[in-house]
């Protein structure tokens, strides 16, 4: 498996000596994408390079919105996401001169909470994560060329089965529900990642 610290210094290196250098980290739910975007940030802050990372959860569709359009039961699909927020986002960020001010997703309310985090104009490295960064299917597609440097994160499948249970139970769901989140919308969600994804940088098989 690729270290953290072998990432980090690919990811120098081509930055070289640029102002803002913009990384996505795309993948299926489960996968490890948050997992290794906050190592990484411990990693650059270490070598006293300043980075944060910018969650594409934060843009989840709010609820209402979701179960006026049908589509409650499969909040974290492609169309639940605001992609045309995220990309105003995402090129304000790239432009660097000001602070941007960047949602957050609350997985245990299932909320995303507005202005949550900071990226300052100081930020040189944003690590950019979330299952669809990479998606070859309009509107995700308009994203494109629009990161410095990219990493898939790809597991096997039984290795995201496993790690999406762990996280609802973690949540205290019942088995039940359990079983309708993964098997009606992480997994199939997942799939859809994995057989539609442009290629990218690097390509991690587990993290």
């Amino acid at each position: 498996m690729t270290s953290v610290q072998a990432i980090a210094a690919e990811i120098l290196r081509r930055a070289g000596d640029a102002k803002r250098f913009v990384v996505g980290i795309a993948g299926p739910p489960g996968a490890g994408k948050s997992t290794l975007a906050d190592a990484l940030r411990e990693e650059f802050l270490a070598r006293d390079e300043r980075a944060e990372v910018l969650p594409m959860d934060g843009f989840h569709m709010d609820n209402a919105i979701l179960e006026a359009r049908g589509l409650l039961p499969r909040k974290g699909a492609p169309e639940t996401f605001d992609v045309r927020g995220f990309i105003d986002i995402l090129e304000a960020v790239k432009r660097g001169g000001e602070e941007v001010l960047v949602p957050v997703f609350d997985r245990s309310r299932e909320i995303a909470i507005a202005s949550a985090r900071a990226v300052s104009p100081q930020t040189r490295i944003v690590l950019v994560e979330g299952n669809y960064l990479l998606l070859d299917e309009a509107p995700w597609s308009k994203l494109d060329g629009r990161f410095d440097y990219t990493v898939y994160v790809g597991p096997a499948y039984d290795v995201l089965e496993e790690r999406l249970r762990q996280r609802w139970q973690h949540y205290g769901l019942d088995e039940e529900t359990i079983r309708q989140k993964l098997y009606g919308n992480d997994l199939p969600n997942g799939k859809r990642v994995s057989e539609r994804s442009r290629p990218a940088d690097l390509r991690i098989e587990i993290f």
